[in-house]
């Protein structure tokens, strides 16, 4: 597929998941390339590394794992409805968030007593 004169034929890695807006900064984008969440073509990638059109990236979310093969580079961070134009979204779908019973207590309530405690133990499932 032939570029055009404004398209790049590669892009760094962050820079175009920045750009795409997978992450709201490129230094976040760095950072989960650092601590491996991101790969390219199912390999761990550091952030310079060069993407190309028809690339697979894998991005590790908490809980979850998507998948974008690129379709398009683009040099700067554009607006939503173009971005998602640049990749194909082959993630499967998102898990249903599970609701945990978290104990809360009244403002100014104080330091729990021992009875308390033991019911939120109760509660959590620690004992």
């Amino acid at each position: 597929m032939p570029s055009s004169s404004n398209d790049p034929a590669t892009a760094r890695l962050d820079v175009w998941l920045w750009s795409v807006r997978l992450f709201k900064t490129r230094s976040s984008a760095t950072q989960a390339c650092r601590a491996g969440h991101v790969r390219l073509n199912g390999a761990p990638v550091k952030a310079a590394q060069q993407v190309r059109v028809g690339d697979k990236v894998s991005v590790k979310r908490p809980g979850w794992q998507q998948e974008f093969r690129i379709t398009r580079l683009i040099p700067k961070r554009v607006g939503a409805p173009v971005a998602v134009t640049c990749y194909e979204d082959n993630s499967p779908p998102r898990p249903a968030e599970l609701s945990v019973p978290v104990a809360r207590r009244d403002r100014g309530a104080g330091r729990p007593t021992k009875k308390d405690r033991r019911e939120l133990e109760r509660l959590r499932g620690d004992r």
